[in-house]
């Protein structure tokens, strides 16, 4: 009986995955993202984490720059969370199919490989997430959607050993060119 219920337990998050979202399921989805375009110049994004409880651990701000250089797209990304804390990251994305794109970033274990359709993109990669004075190695399966106006949604799925930690929710949208890339600290 034991038997039955542990091979169940350890089975449950690779079904659970074989059943999700595919890219190709938004290739009618409009407005079409192409990450070039969207991410070219400065983007800013607010977002939270929730742990795999519903509970929202932290909330963050992020400033965006995007550049093109050498057949990359460089995004350099500067986050505030609420607790004051800072951080940095920069990827270097490249687009080596029409529709598929990969990426390097200081923290990411190997390669994020990501697929377009429509107006979705999943990005699938390991990071060593900061936590405390340590890391630990999780897994990002991460869906971004280009809404009309500009407006992007974002829901990352994260994971360790193939079980649920939490979740990452991210609202981005086109800075206008006249304003500077700042962000906003968080009331205190």
């Amino acid at each position: 009986m034991w038997r039955r219920i542990c091979a169940a337990l350890l089975c449950a998050p690779l079904l659970s995955s074989c059943a999700g979202m595919a890219p190709k399921d938004f290739a009618d989805g409009t407005p079409p993202l192409v990450l070039e375009d969207y991410f070219t110049g400065h983007t800013k994004a607010w977002g939270l984490f929730e742990d795999r409880f519903g509970k929202v651990r932290r909330q963050f701000t992020v400033d965006i720059e995007g550049t093109r250089q050498d057949g990359a797209l460089i995004l350099h990304e500067r986050f505030l969370y609420n607790d004051g804390e800072r951080e940095e990251r920069t990827w270097t994305v490249r687009r080596v199919a029409p529709d598929r794109y990969e990426g390097t970033a200081g923290d990411v274990v190997g390669v994020a490989r990501g697929v377009a359709s429509g107006n979705a993109f999943n990005w699938a990669y390991r990071l060593d997430l900061k936590v405390g004075d340590g890391t630990m190695r999780v897994a990002f399966d991460d869906w971004m959607f280009l809404q009309p106006g500009g407006v992007m949604l974002n829901r990352a799925h994260v994971t360790k050993w193939g079980v649920e930690i939490g979740s990452v929710s991210i609202f981005f949208q086109k800075a206008p060119p006249d304003e500077g890339a700042s962000t906003t600290p968080f009331q205190q």
